[in-house]
């Protein structure tokens, strides 16, 4: 071993670390060697020589300390960078027919009497990149394959727009409907990227900041899961996210990197669109958002290209032999980068240049204006060309694309890297003609200065659409395209529901255990089985699925390279490159990306699978409630499981754990069809109809409708009835059946209740008869928000068709026979079941748990929010005393009977649960 005055203290990661020193004459040797390079060559080539050697170590696989931020410079060297196969002034026509009709199309938005507005700025920075994806990069979907996924940044969808119109994909009547869907149908055009509007157009939505990002990061994974498992060969399909640096700020954007390097996907690269500015001022204006995102992307295990600087800066970089240009470079903070964006070449000259002698002497010989238009990499075709080269070549690793642009390039001064630039919409007379003249565009100033600047065309059968059209066609056809090829899947008969339906006799068991043993006898059919995704945040054995580990296993593309501590158990923990569940970590956020891309892959890949998200329930629409909303946008299918629901079933878990309102957030997405089973056979019932709506076909639906299910599940073992010969299927379908009809008792009343609040309204059916001379018929409502949904839908009907019969709400007319009052309950928030009341042919009063969960016995939680069984029976007992039908008296007696104002009197029920 080494003395102690041996160790010396050695940097690794920021922080001093005690390395012992085997050999201190060898190092002694090196560090020599490093000194003498400084002295004789400088820093900046002893700075070189380390970088090659760190790279070197790496290549032999010598474990170094990772390198977070290099130069600001490109990446890729000017000596390195790919023959440009493109015909650079075709493609730089092109480019400026499409920046001038994007812009005319969001300026002619804004015209008087429309005023819907649009984004010109942020396409105008990103504009190159896109031309070079579209004219070399991204694959179509012509030869049969999902082709490339291309996830587009939403603030630029104008641009794409204008793109697709010289290609004939888009009129100019489709331009000027730019915004405005209904009323210039069937030509209108949405805001931003969305496939529930355009569903032939776009792929993938991407204007909710963060979402783009990891939903292509999950996009990559599902691309390799499904290609792994043999259902699609993916092995050509690119992903591409194009992104804003401003973006980058949302957790979502960056929150999970780790797992893209993790499983090594190649298959994706990331291009952040480095303009600098967020919508209302610099992302950084004090620091260097690239150099930032750099040391982000590095750490996280990426490929980083930078491309910050375009061909004009290369003569002046050749020269910089003292490195004092880098270092310029590497100082000058972003803000300070666009006021040199706004600012005169005199301006740079002094500012930049002007204050080191060796930096004036570089540029002496250039005039201002050459100085003015030294360049952004992201504007350069050839530099980005070398770096998407770059990205779709290297392996093993995710690649990104840090590339800087000006916001609003080529718009004008009054436009071009302004603060303001991004709630910029309409261009003056003066604006047009100097964005005309600097695009070299034929429009005569009379078409400028006369009502609406015209859209420009060079003519269907001019070189610059003919050589667009070849280059499409070359790539396989068109982006973006959205195309179904997927058929409808064979379904399996009744007999696969058959156990379920049986109920489960003298056991007890949760509702999550009953859809459990459901997905289990559905994953066994030769049909459809193997189409199934499992997905769950690092729960399965919570929801007690941990049964599927050792056949469907847990996917790793690396397989399971360890003894797993449990490998003697029947249910061990097994991993497998094949593997049918994913299994994402403690990330809710990470699981919906992979549901969206999983239940999206009938018409990415032409493939259906069906996904199954498990996940405690007061953590999905609560904490993803914008990736539902997208999963809806992206026409996703399939079923998510809310577990754990209710908000007194989760007993001991607390306020955090408590669900009482997903399934009124549930509500609110015209995507999502909820439900709120209480036994197995009505589970059954429910997800053959969903598998039918989704993954069958019919007239109206042929390649099945898109929506998708959510059910809530409970983790309080409960028995199941065994399904009633005469069960009212569509009652359980539209979300209202009566399950238990009142035989004593002479003074009518009715119960509603949902999911686990059944069993209680039973129990207090049995009270009510045997104490009150109450009968009371109980209804399990399914879902109150397809109750609600078709009544809706019938008075919308009502109202504009006044001249023909008038339709009746489904939950009107199945009570219209039943003696009221009504009360319904749930463990859910009363504005649940309060949905339906204006609908209920009688009076009406709901009972629910609102208010803030806590941490209790499930019956004690209960009589807190009065909808225990005893309290169901007082407020049937207050209906019926408003009626006049009882005595206000009886309301004393029961609640002295039942102790309702003593949490501690009831009875604290069933402990824990088995799911």
């Amino acid at each position: 071993m080494a003395s102690g005055s041996d160790r010396n203290p050695i940097i690794i990661g920021g922080l001093p670390s005690q390395v012992p020193d085997f050999d201190p004459e060898e190092t002694r040797e090196w560090l020599d060697s490093l000194d003498a390079a400084i002295d004789e060559r400088g820093r900046e080539r002893a700075r070189y020589l380390m970088l090659r050697l760190i790279e070197r170590a790496r290549e032999k696989r010598v474990a170094v300390p990772e390198m977070r931020s290099t130069d600001y410079v490109n990446t890729i060297a000017t000596k390195d960078e790919p023959f440009f196969p493109g015909n650079e002034e075709i493609e730089r026509r092109i480019l400026n027919a499409t920046r001038w009709n994007a812009a005319v199309m969001v300026s002619r938005a804004q015209r008087p009497g429309i005023g819907v507005g649009g984004h010109i700025a942020t396409f105008a920075s990103s504009a190159s990149l896109y031309d070079v994806g579209f004219n070399h990069f991204f694959r179509g979907k012509d030869e049969g394959d999902g082709g490339d996924q291309v996830f587009f940044q939403g603030h630029a969808s104008p641009g794409i727009y204008a793109r697709a119109y010289l290609l004939d994909r888009l009129s100019e009547q489709h331009l000027d409907g730019f915004r405005q869907e209904k009323s210039r149908a069937p030509y209108g055009l949405s805001s931003y990227p969305h496939p529930r509007l355009m569903p032939d157009f776009w792929e993938f939505p991407t204007v909710s900041m963060g979402l783009g990002p990891i939903g292509a990061i999950y996009q990559a994974r599902m691309n390799r899961y499904m290609h792994a498992r043999g259902i699609a060969d993916t092995s050509r399909s690119h992903v591409w996210a194009f992104l804003g640096d401003g973006e980058m700020d949302e957790p979502e954007s960056l929150g999970q990197l780790s797992i893209a390097a993790r499983e090594g996907l190649d298959n994706l690269t990331f291009v952040v669109n480095c303009n600098l500015q967020r919508l209302d001022g610099p992302v950084r204006g004090n620091g260097k958002v690239i150099q930032e995102l750099e040391s982000v992307f590095r750490g996280a295990g990426w490929n980083v290209i930078k491309l910050i600087w375009d061909r004009s800066w290369d003569p002046l970089l050749a020269q910089d032999r003292d490195g004092i240009l880098v270092n310029k470079m590497n100082t000058t903070p972003d803000g300070q980068f666009q006021t040199y964006a706004t600012e005169s070449g005199a301006y740079i000259r002094e500012h930049f240049f002007g204050d080191d002698q060796r930096l004036r002497a570089m540029v002496a010989n250039m005039t201002d204006d050459q100085i003015l238009h030294l360049g952004r990499g992201g504007h350069d075709h050839r530099k980005i060309f070398a770096a998407f080269s770059a990205a779709k070549a290297h392996k093993g690793q995710p690649t990104v694309i840090l590339a800087k642009t000006i916001k609003g390039w080529t718009l004008g001064p009054n436009f071009e890297g302004r603060n303001a630039t991004h709630q910029m919409k309409k261009l003056t007379v003066d604006d047009l003609k100097r964005f005309r003249d600097r695009l070299h565009l034929p429009i005569p100033d009379k078409e400028l200065e006369s009502g609406l600047p015209p859209y420009y065309h060079p003519g269907r059968d001019s070189e610059e659409i003919q050589y667009m059209h070849d280059r499409r066609r070359s790539l396989g056809g068109y982006v973006p395209t959205r195309v179904v090829r997927s058929k409808p899947l064979t379904l399996p008969g009744d007999q696969t529901y058959a156990t379920v339906k049986k109920g489960s006799g003298q056991q007890s068991i949760a509702t999550t255990m009953a859809f459990v043993r459901l997905l289990k006898d559905l994953m066994r059919d030769k049909e459809i089985g193997k189409r199934f995704v499992l997905i769950a945040p690092d729960e399965y054995r919570t929801f007690g699925m941990d049964s599927f580990f050792p056949s469907a296993k847990i996917y790793n593309p690396l397989g399971q390279q360890y003894e797993a501590v449990d490998r003697d158990l029947l249910l061990a923990y097994k991993e497998s490159p094949t593997g049918q569940m994913l299994h994402d970590g403690i990330s809710e956020a990470g699981c919906t990306a992979s549901l969206i891309a999983a239940g999206s892959a009938y018409a990415t890949h032409g493939e259906p699978l069906i996904p199954v998200y498990v996940f405690y329930s007061m953590f999905g629409f609560q904490r993803t409630g914008d990736q539902f909303w997208q999963m809806a946008d992206q026409l996703a299918r399939g079923f998510v499981l809310g577990a754990t629901a209710g908000r007194t079933t989760l007993t001991g878990e607390g306020l955090q754990h408590a669900d009482g309102h997903s399934q009124l957030l549930a509500s609110t997405n015209p995507g999502c069809v909820a439900y709120d089973p209480a036994f197995g056979f009505e589970i059954a019932h429910i997800v053959k109809d969903g598998l039918r709506r989704m993954y069958g076909g019919s007239q109206e639906h042929p390649h099945g409708e898109d929506v998708f299910y959510y059910l809530t599940v409970y983790n309080e073992p409960i028995q199941h009835p065994a399904e009633p010969a005469d069960v009212d299927v569509e009652g359980i379908l539209k979300g209202l059946y009566r399950f238990s009809e009142g035989t004593s008792g002479e003074i009518p009343a009715q119960i509603m209740a949902s999911g686990v609040a059944v069993p209680w309204a039973v129990e207090a059916q049995r009270l009510l008869a045997e104490e009150w001379n109450v009968r009371a018929d109980v209804w399990s409502a399914t879902s109150w928000n397809e109750l609600r949904r078709d009544a809706v839908a019938c008075e919308e009907h009502n109202l504009l068709h006044p001249d023909e019969e008038q339709r009746v709400p489904y939950v009107t007319r199945k009570l219209s026979g039943a003696q009221g009052p009504f009360v319904a309950v749930s463990d859910w928030m009363r504005a649940v079941p309060d949905q339906i009341s204006r609908w209920v042919p009688g009076a009406y009063q709901s009972l629910g748990a609102d208010g803030f969960g806590f941490a209790d016995t499930r019956g004690a939680a209960r009589r807190f929010f009065h909808i225990d069984a005893q309290s169901i029976v007082l407020a049937v007992l207050a209906e019926l005393a408003k009626a006049g039908k009882v005595d206000r008296s009886v309301l004393k007696q029961a609640m002295d009977r039942y102790q309702l104002l003593d949490v501690a009197a009831a009875d604290p029920g069933v402990a824990g649960g088995d799911a």
